[in-house]
């Protein structure tokens, strides 16, 4: 609810004329009057033993009557509006909302026999019109002192007792709105936005992606902009106004606009904020492609949106002026398909970037932010690799993942207005998800090039997959699978299941332990953030990242093993008895060694795989899997795919046999990524307790080495570890971390 106090006027006749009339469209339906200072006042519009000037000479008697001179501009107008999506209050509500304005405004207050007088007149189902006399009957003028201030604070809780969209009363953060002289002008010059809103717009672009006043004012320039700098005596810069060509007045002078007129963030001194102090630093590395530096960038933004708004209020003002500039960063580079989405998004979180409190752009998650939106500003000079459509997608979730942090951030500092605008981008942030997921599927790209975080589409077999895991969901989550099997969301989380499935997981014990992670209470669809979770557990459980115990995926195909034998196929001494779980099969006893990290360069297909005697990654990929060789080798993944085959090979296992072994286990020929299944099996395969070791196993609970001391798995893990790494470092040039 907005109460808007118009200019005051001379001529109460001549508004009460315009309020009862057709308006200036014929927008005007049935007006009438809702409310007036005496019950007893007669409606004009409804009733014949009065009119229109009858009404105005009572509104006009104690102006008249007042004590000196009478004011020239004595009519007090105030329209009060709800929101478009608010319900539509009855005349009897409506007034009740014009006496509670008037007791505010101090025109009328209420218990007051002497207030000035005033109507409320109803032309449209969202909005009144009130209209008093500044007067009262006593002789005195009202005191109206604050009235804006105090009608604002009385239509919040109004909002509460009606049940209204909850607004919030003004924090000086909002952008400029254009005025209706603006809106009509870009109207008659065949616009259909504003300059203003075009310059806000190509400004925030610029100072997104700048990193100096050089660049800030020369990306001006080139988004063709006419630029005029300010600068001080000393030859500072102080300041800088832009206009829009072809924008001129009556008179021919061209319309400037300075940075803060278009926005309170868009002043030079704001502006360059985002550059001074800042620690963001260049990308590491050599980015080839498009799609690469998308990847790179969404990698960014997922450790960002993992510690957004934990550094404190200051960092976490400046973490949301980061992300509001990638998103409009990322609108600028996007696909086609979601452009518009994604420009619609940047648009509403420029409120949620603009908290009302002092900020500062040195936090780590600020940081990562810059650094993905410099990413996404060097993509667009990057040859394109036929994988946009993927690392689109895998940006996507990540932005997502981070406005969903920034709204927690807002909604724990109580920034109302700043919340509601992350909610929105959120909105359209996950209709751009649903296009690009939608133009991925149509773009049919080749196998291996999809993201690691995309979330699974619907297939052509997709009605034969609902029919299978509904059983599977109802049985993990029975509390909400009524829910998810309603959601639009379920086809694609019955295709992950699928995809878990053939990585060798159980679909129910998977799912069960994934949503067992945190509640639903503020999820729009569950079935979403179950994809989301599922996908994360999937990528996590194969991370090639150096921790002592990776997470391990849950198997139903697990066997008992020997007393005494640990998870990788050595003696060891038990640490602690096996778990059974709910099956009576027995889960895996321990953890398992990561696998070395191979970087993924030029020379991928020579990597080896162990000894001398042991092949090298390409010929034992041709060797076990001939018909996806050549998908499997040119996948991203394949680099985790030869780490945990150097693994297994230093526990003994023959790395082509192995890798045939787990690909045959289950047709690939579904499988999104090749190697990513492959890697998958692969690291379950060797988790498995009931594998037959290649090494001679011992009966007792200890193992004495005659030729060195007795080692606890920890610490034969880390040196196995650190010969396998060094090994690889004399075999092979290490190329950029991918």
């Amino acid at each position: 609810m907005i109460p808007k106090k118009a200019k005051a006027g001379g001529r109460t006749t001549g508004l009460l004329y315009y309020l009862y009339g057709p308006g200036r469209a014929n927008e005007h339906v049935d007006p009438h009057m809702v409310a007036a200072w005496d019950a007893g006042v007669l409606d004009p519009g409804r009733t014949d033993g009065t009119s229109i000037p009858v009404l105005a000479s009572l509104l006009d008697a104690p102006v008249f009557a007042l004590e000196g001179k009478t004011p020239d501009q004595h009519v007090y107008h105030v329209p009060v509006a709800n929101d478009a999506s608010d319900r539509i209050l009855s005349d009897e509500e409506w007034a009740d909302v014009a006496r509670e304005i008037m007791d505010a405004a101090g025109i009328a207050p209420k218990g007051d026999p002497m207030g000035a007088r005033w109507v409320a007149i109803r032309h449209d189902p969202q909005h009144i019109h009130i209209v008093a006399t500044l007067a009262r009957q006593d002789g005195r003028a009202p005191n109206i002192r604050r009235d804006m201030v105090k009608m604002q604070a009385r239509a919040r809780e109004l909002e509460v007792k009606y049940g209204l969209r909850q607004l919030t009363s003004g924090d000086k953060t909002a952008s400029r709105w254009p005025t209706t002289a603006e809106a009509e002008k870009a109207k008659r010059m065949g616009r259909d936005e504003t300059p203003r809103t075009i310059l806000q717009g190509r400004v925030r672009e610029a100072a997104a992606g700048a990193r100096s006043d050089a660049e800030f004012f020369g990306a001006l320039e080139r988004a063709g902009l006419r630029l005029k700098k300010r600068t001080a005596p000393d030859g500072a810069i102080t300041g800088y106004t832009v206009a829009l060509p072809g924008d001129r007045t009556g008179a021919g002078r061209a319309v400037w606009f300075s940075g803060s007129q278009l926005a309170p963030d868009l002043s030079l001194p704001r502006v360059r904020e985002r550059w001074n102090g800042s620690t963001a630093q260049g990308p590491a590395g050599k980015v080839t492609s498009r799609a690469d530096a998308w990847q790179l960038a969404a990698e960014h933004v997922h450790q960002a949106a993992a510690i957004l708004g934990q550094a404190g209020d200051a960092a976490g003002a400046g973490e949301m002026v980061a992300l509001s500039d990638l998103l409009t960063t990322y609108a600028a580079q996007a696909p086609t398909e979601v452009r518009q989405e994604l420009r619609d998004a940047a648009r509403a979180f420029e409120r949620a970037g603009r908290a009302p409190t002092s900020r500062q752009m040195n936090s780590a998650a600020c940081h990562h932010l810059q650094t993905a939106a410099q990413l996404l500003v060097m993509s667009s000079s990057l040859a394109a690799n036929g994988s946009e459509a993927a690392a689109a997608i895998t940006i996507l979730v990540a932005v997502a993942l981070a406005v969903v942090a920034a709204q927690r951030f807002h909604q724990a500092a109580q920034h109302r207005a700043q919340e509601q605008a992350a909610a929105r981008a959120g909105a359209h942030l996950r209709a751009a998800t649903e296009v690009a997921y939608g133009a991925s599927t149509v773009s049919g790209q080749r196998r291996g090039s999809r993201a690691t975080w995309q979330r699974t589409t619907m297939q052509p077999d997709g009605p034969a997959l609902v029919e299978t895991y509904a059983p599977v969901v109802r049985q993990a989550i029975p509390t909400v699978a009524a829910r998810v099997l309603d959601e639009a969301a379920w086809p694609a989380l019955a295709a992950t299941l699928k995809q878990a499935e053939s990585a060798g997981y159980d679909p129910a014990r998977v799912l069960a332990e994934v949503a067992a992670l945190r509640g639903f209470g503020d999820a729009e669809s569950v079935a979403e953030v179950l994809v989301w979770r599922l996908q994360r557990r999937m990528e996590t459980d194969t991370r090639n990242t150096s921790i002592t115990e990776p997470t391990k995926p849950t198997t139903s195909r697990t066997q008992p093993a020997p007393e005494g034998t640990g998870t990788t196929g050595e003696t060891r001494t038990p640490t602690k008895p096996k778990t059974t779980d709910e099956d009576g099969e027995e889960a895996p006893a321990g953890p398992i060694t990561p696998p070395p990290v191979v970087s993924r360069g030029a020379s991928i297909e020579a990597t080896p795989l162990g000894g001398d005697d042991a092949p090298n990654f390409g010929d034992a990929v041709r060797q076990a899997v001939p018909e996806y060789a050549s998908t499997v080798l040119a996948d991203p993944a394949s680099a985790t795919l030869a780490a945990y085959l150097i693994k297994a090979s230093g526990e003994g296992h023959p790395p082509a046999e192995l890798l045939a072994e787990v690909a045959a286990a289950r047709d690939l020929a579904d499988a999104d990524s090749v190697a990513q299944v492959l890697t998958w099996r692969l690291q379950g395969r060797l988790q498995r307790t009931g594998t037959t070791p290649p090494l001679p196993r011992a009966t007792t609970s200890r193992r004495t080495t005659p030729t060195r001391p007795t080692q606890t798995p920890g610490e034969r893990t880390a040196a196995e570890r650190a010969a396998q790494e060094a090994a690889l470092r004399r075999n092979q040039a290490r190329g950029p971390r991918r």
